[in-house]
């Protein structure tokens, strides 16, 4: 743990799935619902630092949150990212990206190419009790002990 890492000092959003080695969080953005990340509990920088092992169980994560996401929202298009220029602790983003939000076709951190669709929005947004119950069906699969830790805890 650093105590000057904000993902090893808080949960980094709402957690939907937690266990020994990673947690799963629905991050609150009011352009993007259903953003979420793949957070390794441990503090590390980069996949290498894990062992094959542990990079197969974070890329296998990852698409299960990814699965999740298009079966639920059915946006466009998911984009992949890890980062961590700001924040240098291990985590993948996994976002929904539709052609009508405000920056498509361009990362969500470039400049918004539109308006935002509030209406758009609110649907997706009502859609995220959807979401939640997808990733924790997907985690319980695997690990139903953990999935039912997560749901006690949000």
């Amino acid at each position: 743990m650093n105590e000057n890492c904000e993902l090893c000092a808080s949960a980094g959003g709402e957690v939907l799935h937690a266990d020994e080695a990673l947690r799963v969080v629905l991050i609150d953005d009011a352009q993007y619902p259903g953003f979420c990340r793949v957070i390794w509990n441990a503090h590390v920088k980069e996949m290498t630092d894990l062992t094959p092992a542990e990079r197969s169980r974070m890329m296998m994560s990852v698409m299960k949150v990814e699965s999740a996401l298009r079966e639920t929202l059915s946006p466009d298009k998911i984009n992949l990212a890890s980062l961590g220029n700001m924040t240098p602790h291990l985590h993948w983003h996994v976002i929904p990206r539709y052609a009508d939000d405000v920056h498509f076709p361009g990362a969500i951190w470039a400049h918004e190419q539109r308006e935002p669709h509030a209406a758009k929005l609110a649907e997706r947004a009502g859609q995220l009790d959807a979401l939640r119950a997808a990733i924790r069906a997907a985690f319980a699969e695997s690990n139903p002990e953990a999935s039912s830790n997560a749901a006690k805890e949000s």
